[in-house]
């Protein structure tokens, strides 16, 4: 009887470690991007409000300043900026409104995710 050598092969599928390392590093990613979401909501809204003020024409900075912050009472979700963190300049006899700001998100106790914004009128 001549018996044949059987060739093994390496096992193909995931493993119970695998599958839960990968729980926690999507589990993870989900956290973060929980957290981080709304800010990236409140920087468009901002986008948004800027560039309709800067579209209105208004006589003065305090004007823009002004429809800026009635913008910001409209759209509840802009925490962050006010229309005195603006900086207006004028280009090419156009305005132009720019801004800045930094988010610190909390993610696991001493642990923040320090997001900078930035952004300017088209």
């Amino acid at each position: 009887m001549m018996h044949r050598a059987r060739t093994l092969r390496p096992s193909r599928g995931l493993t119970l470690i695998g599958l839960l390392s990968w729980a926690i590093v999507v589990g993870f990613v989900g956290y973060v991007l929980v957290h981080v979401v709304p800010t990236v909501t409140e920087f468009f809204a901002i986008q948004r409000a800027v560039d309709r003020v800067a579209a209105e024409p208004a006589p003065t900075v305090p004007g823009l300043r002004a429809a800026f912050d009635k913008q910001k009472g409209i759209d509840q979700t802009i925490t962050s900026l006010s229309g005195s963190d603006l900086d207006i300049t004028k280009q090419n006899d156009k305005v132009v409104i720019s801004f800045a700001y930094e988010k610190e998100v909390e993610l696991v106790g001493p642990v923040y995710l320090l997001i900078k914004y930035r952004g300017q009128s088209k």
